[in-house]
Order: C-alpha cells, then sequence, then structure tokens
C-alpha cells in the first residue's frame, strides 16, 4: 500500500453528526460501568508499511494523549523491517511511540507466492504475540496483505477488531482483501459517505460504523509548513521552482503484473521525454515490484539528472512536495485520493485505482498502452491549478474515533450480527445507465380494449398505447406483439430498460405456464392460449401472465392501499366483477387457479342470468354489464331519461346513463343502483365471513358508486367480529396494468415477502 493523505469533505449533514457524537459521549459513562472498575481499553495498533502508518499515527497519537482511558500497543511488521524499503520502522520511533513488538513477516521474492507466504509466515508468528498482550481492541488499517494477516489472526482469536477505511472501491486485489477484512471486523471507521453505504450493503450493522473522515487528514491540515522550498530543495535539487517538479509514484497490479511493468517502462519513457525534474518512489513490495525496479535501472532512473529515485520520504516532507509539485503521476492511491486537497493535478494510470472517489484535478489514462498517451496527459496537466476537493473528512476524524472507541461495551458478544437492510442501487457512471429507468411492460387485455404501458418501478405510467381488441384469435396476438414490440423499441428512446412483460387478462390462467385456460365470453376464441411463448420468443423478455382480478391485488399490493397489509380482498367492478385475494402476503390461485372468482359468488337463489351460465351472481347484478342491461329495459319503457338528461342518437345506452339517472333523481334508476350495491355487499359479507381479511379495497369504475352501500349491508349482515374491517376505494388509475407490471417489477427483483 502506498503513502495515503486525506481529503477535506464538507459534512454536509452536521445535524445527525452532532446528535450522533452527543449519543456516543453520553454512553461512554454507561459502558465504563458495565466494562467494570473502569479499567483501561487496551488498543493494540498493527502497522505493516509506511502508508498505513500515515492513517495509524494520529489515532496513536490521539491514544496517547488520553492515557487515563487507553493503554496503547505497538505491533510493527511488513515492510516496515526492510532495508530495500527505507526501514520506515524509524519514522514510528522518531514519534516517540514504543514499539512492543517487532517482527519480521516479509519472505522475499515479490511474486504471488511469496505474498502468500509472507501471509502464513505472520500467522504463524502472530498468535504468541496476542496471547502476550491481551488487547480488547486491534485497530488494522486498510487492504494489505498483511493486514489481511493481522485480521485473521485477531477474528480466530476472539479479539475484537476496528477497521479503518473500510468500504473503498480501487479496482484490484485489494478490493478483495479490504472486502474480507470488512467481514472479519467488528467496528468500522470509514471516509466517505459512499464507503458508508458500501459498508450497509455488505450486510455490516449500522450502529458498529462511523463515518469519521480520514485520520491523517486532521495531521494534514496543520501541516502548514511555510519553509517548503527547503524541503522541494533538499529531494530535487538547489535550481528546482515550485510547481516545475513532478511526483511520480507507480506500484503494480497483482492481478495483471505483465502489463503493470509495461505500464510503467511507458510512464519513464514519457517522463523522459517531457524533461521535467521528477522524484520517483519506489514501488511498494506487492508481486512485480521487482521487476519494476529493474525498469528502472535498465533506463538509469537512479543516475538521470532529472531524476532522484527514493526508497521513502516522511510524511510531513511528502506532504509538501506534492503540495507544490506541478504534477503528480502513477497509480497510487494517495494520487487519485488525497492529493486532490491540495489542487495538485494528477494523472492516473491503469486500471489500479479505476474505483476510486476523485476530484476534479485527476485525468484518468486508463489503457496508458503508448508513451505518446502519458506524454500528451503530462502537456494537459502540468502546471494545472485546480480547486481543493472535498471528498474525505473534515479534519475531525480522530477525536470521532476515540469517541468511537471509548463507546465499545466489552460486555457485547463477540459474535457479528450482519443486517441485511435495503441496498441502495449501484449506478454506473456510464451515462446511459445513469439515465435508464428499471420498467415493465405491461398488458391488459379487457373487453373492449387492449392496453399496453411502459411503467416504472415506481408505478408510474411512462407511456400507454390503446387500440380496440380484434374479435379473432390471429388478430389479437398479432396485435399484442406488433404493440409491444412498438412499445419496447419507444422504451429505449424514453431511457427505460425493460425488465419483462406482464399480461392482464380476464379468465381462468395457469400462472405456471403462461396460459389462458378459459376465458369470459368478453374475449372470444381464447381459450387454451399460451400468451408465454410466443412475447418471449419476439421480444427476447421474461412474460408473466395472471388473471385481471389477480392482477388488481398484486396492484393493491405493491403500490396501493395494500401495501404492507397481510390479509385484504381487492373486488373489481367494471364490465364484469372479478377479484384477487392476498393471504399472509401472497396471492391465492386455488389448486385449479379458479381462486377469487368472487364476481361469481351467488347471492341470490332466483336471482338474474349471469354470464357464466348461473344466476344469482355478483356480477348479474352489480357489474357494468347489468347496469347496462337494467338501463336499456328503462330506456326502452322511456323511465330511463330526466329533466337535463339526454342520450345521443348514435350512442348506446350503458351503466354510466343509469347512474346519471339516478344522481338526477330517477327512482327507479336509483332502486336498481342500491340492489346492485346490495348484492355487492352480500358478496363481500360472505367473503368477511370466508377469508377474514383485514381490508377490501372495491377498484374499478363503479366502486365509488357502491361503497356506501356495501359499508351498510356489512354493519347490517355481517357477523360483529367482522363488522369493524376497512372498505376503501382504490386509488390507482390502472389496477390492471399496473397489476401486470408488479408481476414483473417482483420477480425480476426478487422480491421477498
Amino acid at each position: 500500500m502506498e503513502t495515503h493523505m486525506p481529503l477535506h469533505r464538507e459534512q454536509s449533514h452536521a445535524g445527525p453528526h452532532e446528535l450522533y457524537f452527543k449519543k456516543l459521549s453520553s454512553k461512554k459513562k454507561q459502558v465504563m460501568e458495565k466494562n467494570g472498575n473502569n479499567r483501561k481499553l487496551r488498543v493494540c495498533v498493527a502497522t505493516c508499511n509506511r502508508a498505513d502508518y500515515s492513517k495509524l499515527a494520529p489515532i496513536m497519537f490521539g491514544i496517547k494523549t488520553e492515557p487515563a482511558f487507553f493503554e496503547l500497543d505497538v505491533v510493527v511488521l511488513g515492510s516496515h523491517l526492510i532495508d530495500d524499503y527505507g526501514n520506515t520502522y524509524r519514522m514510528i520511533e522518531q514519534d516517540d511511540f514504543d514499539i512492543n513488538t517487532r517482527l519480521h513477516t516479509i519472505v522475499r521474492g515479490e511474486d504471488e507466492a511469496a505474498m502468500v507466504e509472507s501471509v502464513g509466515l505472520a500467522l504463524v508468528k502472530l498468535p504468541d504475540v496476542l496471547n502476550r498482550l491481551k488487547p480488547d481492541i486491534m485497530i488494522v488499517h486498510g487492504d494489505r496483505f498483511d493486514a489481511l494477516a493481522l485480521a485473521t489472526s485477531a477474528a480466530l482469536m476472539n479479539i475484537r477488531i476496528l477497521h479503518i477505511e473500510g468500504g473503498e472501491v480501487s479496482g484490484t486485489i485489494d478490493d478483495s482483501i479490504r472486502h474480507a477484512i470488512t467481514k472479519l471486523a467488528h467496528y468500522h471507521v470509514c471516509c466517505t459517505r459512499s464507503a458508508e453505504q458500501h459498508l450497509i450493503s455488505m450486510c455490516e450493522d449500522h450502529d458498529r460504523i462511523l463515518l469519521a473522515g480520514c485520520p491523517s487528514y486532521d495531521k494534514l491540515l496543520s501541516a502548514k509548513n511555510k519553509d517548503y522550498m527547503s524541503i522541494i530543495r533538499m529531494w530535487l535539487g538547489d535550481d528546482v521552482k515550485c510547481k516545475d517538479y513532478i511526483v511520480a509514484l507507480q506500484h503494480p497490479v497483482t492481478t495483471d503484473i505483465k502489463h503493470s511493468i509495461k505500464m510503467f517502462e511507458l510512464t519513464l519513457d514519457a517522463l523522459i521525454s517531457f524533461n521535467k525534474r521528477t522524484l520517483v518512489l519506489f514501488p511498494n513490495i506487492d508481486a512485480g515490484s521487482k521487476e519494476m525496479v529493474r525498469v528502472m535501472r535498465k533506463k538509469g532512473i537512479e543516475h538521470h539528472p532529472n531524476f532522484r529515485a527514493v526508497k521513502h520520504v516522511p510524511f510531513d516532507q511528502f506532504i509538501q512536495l506534492v503540495a507544490h509539485a506541478g504534477c503528480m503521476i502513477g497509480n497510487s492511491s494517495c494520487g487519485v485520493r488525497e492529493v486532490g486537497a491540495f489542487g495538485t493535478p494528477v494523472i492516473n494510470l491503469g486500471t489500479r485505482q479505476i474505483g476510486r472517489e476523485t476530484g476534479e484535478n485527476v485525468l484518468h489514462v486508463r489503457d496508458a498502452d503508448t508513451q505518446d498517451k502519458i506524454l500528451q496527459a503530462l502537456h494537459l496537466q502540468f502546471g494545472k491549478q485546480y480547486p481543493c476537493s472535498k471528498i474525505y473528512g473534515d479534519g475531525n476524524a480522530v477525536p470521532r474515533i476515540l469517541k468511537f472507541l471509548k463507546s465499545i461495551d466489552l460486555q457485547e458478544p463477540l459474535q457479528k450480527k450482519f443486517c441485511f437492510p435495503p441496498v441502495k442501487e449501484n449506478i454506473s457512471q456510464d451515462i446511459d445507465h445513469i439515465l435508464e429507468t428499471l420498467s415493465a411492460l405491461a398488458v391488459d387485455l379487457g373487453g373492449t380494449n387492449l392496453r399496453v404501458a411502459i411503467v416504472s418501478m415506481k408505478g408510474e405510467i411512462v407511456k400507454k398505447y390503446t387500440q380496440f381488441n380484434p374479435k379473432t384469435y390471429e388478430e389479437r396476438i398479432s396485435l399484442i406483439l406488433q404493440m409491444c414490440v412498438e412499445a419496447a423499441a419507444e422504451a429505449v428512446k424514453l431511457n427505460c430498460r425493460i425488465l419483462g412483460v406482464g399480461i392482464s387478462t380476464g379468465g381462468r390462467v395457469n400462472p405456471q405456464e403462461g396460459v389462458v385456460l378459459h376465458s369470459t365470453k368478453l374475449i372470444q376464441e381464447w381459450n387454451s392460449v399460451d400468451l408465454r411463448t410466443p412475447l418471449s420468443d419476439t421480444l427476447h423478455l421474461p412474460v408473466w401472465v395472471d388473471n385481471d382480478g389477480n392482477c388488481a391485488a398484486m396492484a393493491e399490493r405493491k403500490f396501493g392501499q395494500g401495501k404492507g397489509q397481510e390479509n385484504f380482498v381487492t373486488l373489481i367492478t367494471g364490465t364484469g366483477i372479478g377479484g384477487g385475494i392476498i393471504h399472509q402476503h401472497e396471492l391465492i390461485h386455488g389448486s385449479s387457479f379458479c381462486a377469487a372468482e368472487l364476481g361469481h359468488l351467488v347471492v341470490s337463489l332466483d336471482g338474474p342470468d349471469c354470464s357464466c351460465g348461473s344466476h344469482g351472481c355478483i356480477e348479474a347484478y352489480a357489474s357494468g354489464m347489468a347496469l347496462q342491461r337494467e338501463a336499456k329495459k328503462l330506456h326502452d319503457e322511456d323511465l330511463l331519461l330526466v329533466e337535463g338528461m339526454s342520450v345521443p342518437k348514435d350512442e348506446a345506452v350503458g351503466a354510466l346513463h343509469l347512474i346519471q339517472a339516478a344522481k338526477l333523481g330517477n327512482v327507479k334508476a336509483q332502486s336498481i343502483l342500491r340492489t346492485a350495491g346490495t348484492a355487492l355487499g352480500l358478496g363481500v359479507v360472505n367473503i368477511l365471513h370466508t377469508m377474514n381479511p383485514s381490508l377490501v379495497i372495491l377498484s374499478g369504475v363503479l366502486a365509488s358508486h357502491y361503497i356506501h352501500i356495501v359499508r351498510d349491508v356489512i354493519r347490517q349482515q355481517a357477523l360483529s367480529s367482522v363488522q369493524d374491517v376497512d372498505v376503501v376505494v382504490s386509488d390507482l388509475v390502472d389496477p390492471a396494468l399496473l397489476g401486470a407490471a408488479s408481476m414483473v417489477l417482483d420477480y425480476t427483483t426478487r422480491r421477498i415477502h
């Protein structure tokens, strides 16, 4: 891992943060009492290299300033103890920290096998150290293989782990190691809101995540060295001016070592051609570093008049060097992640840091495959000055971390609990993905009209298409395919990504096979029809099919008044009467897919004939067809029209004319509507006595005209134990379309009840 320096970030939600830290402070006394005898918290800080020490040192200084509460043990291992990498453990001694333990854990070789062997060696040596120290908390930083050994040892020995900088994304094997440490760690300190969201998405307990900012930024803000020119001259020569030199820091990419070595060679060639004084830091100890050093020596970098090659620069001096450089180049995380605090231009080469959050000062050269491409980037970036980036922290990370440490209750169970919160959608930075809306194609096969709509995940109908429903099977299938193809093409223009097709149709449906078994008389030639296959073959999308009543219930469950309800019933009052039953959050289909044919509940033994072949059904009284039948009878007897009402000769008499006449005082029309509403109410009473739902939703164009009569019938006819059921009118405009869409949106996003 490389030298890191954190960036500044304005905390846009200061209010909640202040409350959070007040809560931590108030918890401190309670925790001390629980932990018993107010003993000190024994904290072990393990540091592996120059990079993680720059992050851990501010925390170590903070712990040291509170000896009444903390006892600090420092363990040093990894490349700190290797001469080729600068013996950087001396920095720790110069900072006046007592090093409790030095562990030589690096197996030389600088290849993949050596990294694995180094992890193994650390795992062999660490148990003795941890048994001797017996820390309450071990603080581990970052994403190095050494840190993975530390976290593994502590986790297996039941030592609580505080992980610094989890949740970040960089794009190499470091990601896998970092996330593995996250799963082992019990507490997390992250630097950005994005990292916090990543940790939550990884099922970590939100109460054990602290958004603190980057610890080294606390030191960075106070590092105002006016005599920076003496530092620049010491490392780059007396003749170098501010903003007229380059800092280069490039590391191997362990997942593609061969390419990263070639890229380093091209970088050095470009820097030689660019002809500016350049400070080159040696790469870290990852596999491939030995080959990169050979490339440096092959090109004579250590003796070239324009180059200064160094193994290590003290952190305070490194800050001044990058802050006043004309440009920084390489693939170090300190370039893309932290140097933006100074507005220094950065050229990030390759994919090693491709997932990092960056400021506008960073120019990515992802395919650094030619010298010319890198040279062009140097010409574009060198000497520019960018605004200071405000992504990482506000300089108060250490006080927050200390409060967080004090809040840890050692009496709480050590076993981690994983949380499974809703995962924030990870939107690609590709503009098409940013603008796309996850959507469904919804098809409603009505008795009169055939409708197709593009429906968004939020239940918004983005666009709707309507045609008369053809009478024959061939014409109907052809029109459905044509309308769906046109809608799918239009969806692309509307930036809607279609996840699948949902079809709502009348009649009995086998949803498992996508087949209409038997349809209503309203839709002719529509029996034993496979709707799934032709649509899926044409559109190359998954297809779901269900009865229109069931779809209305699913629409209410996802978008309407049934949302969150465990048991409810939906009744559709339209051309016919349909319905759907939700029991324990699940739709009831029945053994032969005939459940919830609520329109054919019989409420009278001698009632009018029904389209199903029986008589006395709810549908025979309360459907749009039934009201139309009664309206025509009145009209034929000249008993329908009242003052203020007329029916044009070319207009068919229908249910709405009957409703209008009733509103204008037509007593016979009012009587018919009352009878229809009573029949519907009796059907609802039967449902209450059978299913005992907590909610009944009346849907369709006639629902608002029936609601009061239905409530009256329940009060008069239902058992007292079910009379308090809620009966409401649906507020969904297109329940059939929304229900068809909900099948797609629920199944394709794997909705779990």
